[in-house]
């Protein structure tokens, strides 16, 4: 029973391993969505959809392999030269999703200011159309007014 868990320990690292994979490969898509000349919000937001996904799973496959790991945790350490092998994979496959961590905050943290920086201009943008808008209704209104013409101006002939 308790080999069983470990196996499964092991297993479970190595599905966050590759949900790991996805952010990563997610964070990549959001910023070239976020360098594009147009953003294009519905990519952004799917892609946003997708990775949250993603982290639900990591949470998923943490909380298993707590579970596991607080059953056999004694095992383990009482029968430590039985499960060597399991161990020694369990402690790689925790040094690369570390790796794999550090790489996905640095992407977040890049990603982070990339979405700063493009809300700010598309706020500008709201603003500038906001204005160009105030000032192309004022335009129009000053237009109207001009083309009134008086009924005692106009030509009786026909």
């Amino acid at each position: 029973m308790g080999n069983d868990y470990i196996s499964i320990m092991a297993q479970s690292l190595q599905k966050k391993l590759g949900v790991l994979d996805g952010i990563i490969e997610k964070n990549v898509e959001q910023r070239q969505i976020l360098e594009q000349e147009e953003l294009d919000a519905d990519a952004f937001e799917q892609n946003i959809k997708l990775k949250s996904d993603l982290v639900d799973q990591i949470e998923f496959l943490d909380e298993g392999f707590e579970e596991l790991y607080g059953r056999v945790k004694s095992l383990m350490e009482t029968e430590k030269q039985q499960h060597k092998e399991e161990i020694q994979l369990m402690k790689q496959l925790i040094k690369e999703i570390t790796e794999k961590s550090v790489t996905i905050q640095t992407q977040e943290a890049r990603n982070r200011k990339l979405v700063e920086q493009r809300f700010s201009q598309e706020r500008k943008k709201v603003r500038s159309m906001r204005n160009t808008s105030t000032v192309a209704n004022q335009y129009y209104k000053n237009m109207s007014k001009l083309n009134v013409v008086d009924a005692q101006f106009m030509d009786k002939k026909k």
